[in-house]
């Protein structure tokens, strides 16, 4: 009997101890498999951080990106409304200097117009006054236009006395002629100047050539006011004595050229100084 109980509890502490041993085993297993869970779950949650990490990184990366684009947006912006402000003012004076150099060359063509104008009339005044004269009278009659002005340049012998400022009857016909023409052109002004010689005058009433050019300039002014009607307000008279020579006083026939008088026609200066006041001011 002893030894059937001895038997028995042989048989259940080998039936216990194996039992023992295959738990073990199986928490062997089990904890190596979660072990090795374990370890996967860590790599793989390390793995995550260093992704969290690294989109952090290019989050931060990003919005350094977006405020740099920003700032190169508000720049661009503020020179755009810089450019456009400038392009405005250049505008405006674009269109300031179209209007002013529109309002010169409107005055341009107005003194070209005049001057063309001028030009034609001086041209009528001389082909009338040549038609007019002699051919006797154009052998001591000079008549030419230089730059826009009339000149009439008369012999000295033929208006005057000999040494005399005193017009002579020879020259009455010849000056009526010329005051016929400055009376139809109303729109001139009329100078008479005196030139003569380098020869001192020897006259006891008049000192020195000066005196005599301007006394011989004066007597034709005064005889076509007087005598010919021409408007004393037109006229002015001035002597240039001998300073004004157009030949060598060195010869007889350079003396007797430059002993002359001139009867010079001009459009009005007023009138020019008119125009010159209509030019475009500079803004």
């Amino acid at each position: 009997m002893k030894k059937n109980v001895f038997f028995i509890a042989l048989a259940m502490g080998l039936m216990t101890s194996c039992a023992s041993k295959k738990d073990l085993v199986n928490c062997q297993t089990e904890n190596k498999s979660l072990t090795e869970k374990l370890q996967d779950a860590r790599e793989d949650l390390a793995a995550k951080n260093a992704r969290i990490t690294a989109l952090e990184e290019q989050q931060r990366g990003m919005q350094q990106a977006l405020q740099n684009a920003e700032a190169k947006y508000t720049a661009l912006q503020q020179s755009l409304d810089k450019s456009l402000t400038n392009a405005s003012q250049n505008n405006i004076s674009i269109e300031k200097l179209v209007d002013q150099i529109n309002e010169s060359n409107r005055y341009i063509r107005h003194l070209v117009e005049v001057k063309s104008k001028s030009d034609s009339l001086n041209m009528v005044l001389t082909n009338n006054l040549t038609r007019s004269l002699s051919n006797e009278e154009l052998k001591e009659v000079d008549v030419q236009v230089l730059k826009g002005v009339v000149y009439i340049s008369l012999a000295d012998n033929m208006l005057y006395k000999s040494g005399s400022y005193e017009i002579n009857s020879r020259a009455a016909q010849t000056l009526s002629k010329i005051a016929k023409i400055i009376k139809d052109y109303k729109d001139y002004d009329v100078l008479v100047e005196g030139n003569t010689d380098n020869v001192p005058i020897k006259k006891t009433n008049i000192r020195n050539n000066w005196d005599l050019s301007t006394l011989r300039a004066s007597s034709v002014v005064q005889a076509l006011q007087n005598d010919y009607g021409v408007d004393p307000k037109r006229l002015t008279a001035g002597g240039r004595g001998e300073y004004n020579p157009i030949a060598s006083n060195d010869t007889e026939l350079g003396k007797q050229r430059n002993r002359r008088t001139q009867i010079i026609i001009t459009p009005k200066l007023d009138e020019f100084m008119d125009l010159i006041g209509q030019a475009p001011e500079e803004k």
